[in-house]
């Protein structure tokens, strides 16, 4: 039978000599790119590590509002029939749909992993939102044994928003949802990795980057609008701006690319990621201005590596950041980055304290493997 392009399943054993005894897992990914590839491989080698023996399944990260909906029908067939005692997935699949599908599963714990919760996905128009994914995505958390957060934050978005986005429904009212997910949900953050490298001697006018994808949700509006008023006022700076980009990339960026060509360092996605990391040791100050964010990857990675993270005082970041980092209004990022650009020698030598070891692997290790035993 000739499988989807891109579809794989592989398993590895302690021995491919003899049956092995250890606990079987399947581990989905349906969207297999960024933080999602991320996490499942890095989930996928510590089982194998350990002696687990792993089968991954995965489809190619491209067109995710097909992934979502049809992920499961996709899957069903491929997806070998053994006593799977645990399943791992994201929420990505419509895992309700994948149990009615294959009720063999159904004896397996399964957990599920929510990088973003589709409830209070921010869309321009409310008729814009599809039903269909949010309802998956809680007839997921029922159908599972345990639901995963990445943040405090996306877990409490989640579960306040389940009751209002279920009276979208022209009738019937249906009780205890958020409870009977509540109950089996936990928070476990996305680790974080980046290589050690040697410092980088900074000097010279101050290094902004922005590290994110060239999304409306991103809200580069107003992080372009400071970017501008610096310029116009004449103060030094240099531009780093990383991330991936796609066919309808919101205009700001063509006009901030023209506006700000003299002080870009950089400027697009990177090929590789020693050029990224790179790019983030020698900056200085790293910039959300999103409208959505349920973890900020992107932001820890560059923390990480020395960047004085500023980002808004809304969604995930104050739990992440400290006070010191968040601003609350774009006319107060403007002053933080004059501030910054006049003393730029000041921020590079004080580091606020992220307690960034929270989100290191070492940190998070055991507490992952704690969901297979």
């Amino acid at each position: 039978r000739c499988l989807p392009p891109k579809f794989k399943i592989y398993s590895k054993r302690a021995s491919d000599t003899m049956e092995s005894t250890k606990p079987k897992i399947l581990l989905i990914e349906p969207f297999y790119g960024g933080s999602h590839k991320q996490l499942i491989d890095k989930i996928n080698d510590t089982l194998v590590t350990v002696g687990m023996e792993t089968h991954l399944a995965t489809l190619t990260a491209k067109k995710w509002h097909w992934r979502a909906r049809v992920s499961a029908l996709i899957l069903w067939e491929q997806i070998p029939y053994l006593e799977f005692e645990y399943i791992f997935t994201s929420s990505v699949l419509s895992l309700a749909e994948l149990m009615g599908l294959r009720p063999d599963l159904g004896k397996a714990k399964k957990i599920v992993y929510f990088h973003e919760n589709q409830l209070v996905y921010p869309v321009r128009e409310k008729k814009e939102r599809d039903f269909q994914y949010g309802y998956n995505q809680i007839t997921t958390c029922l159908v599972a044994d345990a639901v995963v957060f990445n943040s405090e934050y996306n877990m409490q978005s989640f579960l306040h928003a389940i009751v209002p986005f279920l009276k979208l429904m022209p009738d019937y009212r249906i009780k205890n949802i958020p409870e009977n997910i509540s109950k089996k949900s936990i928070v476990l953050y996305f680790p974080i990795e980046v290589p050690k490298l040697p410092p980088f001697e900074k000097n010279g006018p101050l290094h902004i980057v922005w590290n994110h994808r060239w999304e409306h949700d991103k809200n580069p509006n107003d992080f372009f609008s400071a970017l501008f008023e610096l310029s116009d006022e004449k103060f030094e700076f240099r531009l780093s701006v990383l991330g991936e980009s796609y066919a309808d990339n919101p205009p700001i960026f063509q006009e901030a690319k023209e506006k700000l060509s003299e002080h870009v360092f950089r400027w697009g996605y990177l090929e590789t990621k020693a050029e990224y990391f790179d790019t983030l040791l020698r900056g200085d100050v790293v910039i959300s201005t999103a409208v959505h964010e349920f973890f900020g990857v992107s932001m820890l990675e560059a923390a990480n590596l020395g960047c004085y993270p500023l980002c808004p005082n809304r969604l995930v970041y104050p739990e992440i950041f400290p006070k010191e980092c968040i601003y609350n209004t774009p006319n107060q990022l403007a002053k933080t980055l004059k501030r910054f650009c006049k003393f730029p020698d000041t921020i590079r030598k004080y580091r606020p304290d992220c307690h960034l070891d929270r989100f290191s692997w070492s940190t998070l290790r055991m507490k992952y493997l704690g969901l297979f035993s």
